[in-house]
């Protein structure tokens, strides 16, 4: 489902003279359907920017990175689009929606872009609200007004409502209860069952072991140099 050969990333400091900053060089794996690889590696390996040029969101300087057999290097924006629409799923640490649009679209939203139908995405996002235990009482209002563990849990949700073949997931267990932890531990070994690739960043280092099949330590691909 994913495979990325010979990556390299780095970031051009504009307001420093120009001055280049090289962050990946010769990275290669592949996460194949129903496995969950965790990146691991210290502050600064990399690891967020693994993520983000799975996504899309930063573009490669060198390698390929194809994902459900789209190379997202060259791939255009609208091919980007379809992917995060259809297959490539993302739930980050941070919820970031629409204000005044009510929690139980939010989460309803990835299926109703689908052509799902209302009723059944909205019966879908409700079994996920409740399972992470966000009241009823809650989902007419917008998250933006939620505690951060709430709009993290709403994040989550809308996360898992569609069921990605593809899943990037950003310390999905971070700063959560144990109850709530243990939903989301189990989220994602139900999502792995169905055979969904997952790239995963998980300093809870008893969820990665206990979802992870393997681990890529991402500073093993960081230049020794700095241009």
């Amino acid at each position: 489902m994913i495979t990325v050969t010979d990556l390299g990333k780095s970031f051009t400091l504009h307001n420093q003279n120009s001055a280049v900053i090289p962050v990946l060089e010769g990275a290669n794996f592949s996460v194949a359907a129903g496995e969950c690889v965790a990146l691991t590696g210290e502050s600064g390996a990399g690891k967020s920017t693994v993520m983000r040029i799975l996504y899309g969101n930063y573009l490669a300087q060198a390698g390929r990175v194809v994902v459900n057999g789209l190379d997202i290097t060259t791939a255009t924006p609208r091919e980007i689009l379809t992917l995060r629409r259809e297959v490539l799923g993302y739930v980050s640490q941070f919820l970031r929606v629409v204000p005044r649009v009510p929690t139980l679209e939010v989460v309803a939203e990835p299926l109703l872009s689908l052509g799902v139908a209302e009723d059944e995405a909205q019966t879908r996002a409700a079994d996920l609200l409740t399972r992470l235990r966000i009241p009823e009482r809650l989902w007419p209002l917008s998250p933006t007004t939620f505690s951060g563990g709430e709009q993290q849990r709403v994040n989550i949700a809308r996360g898992f409502a569609h069921r990605y073949p593809v899943l990037l997931l950003d310390e999905p267990t971070a700063s959560l209860d144990a109850q709530n932890r243990e939903t989301v531990l189990s989220l994602i070994e139900e999502a792995k069952a169905e055979g969904a690739a997952i790239v995963g960043i998980f300093h809870d280092l008893e969820a990665r072991e206990r979802v992870a099949d393997r681990a890529i330590d991402v500073s093993v691909f960081t230049p020794r140099k700095i241009a």
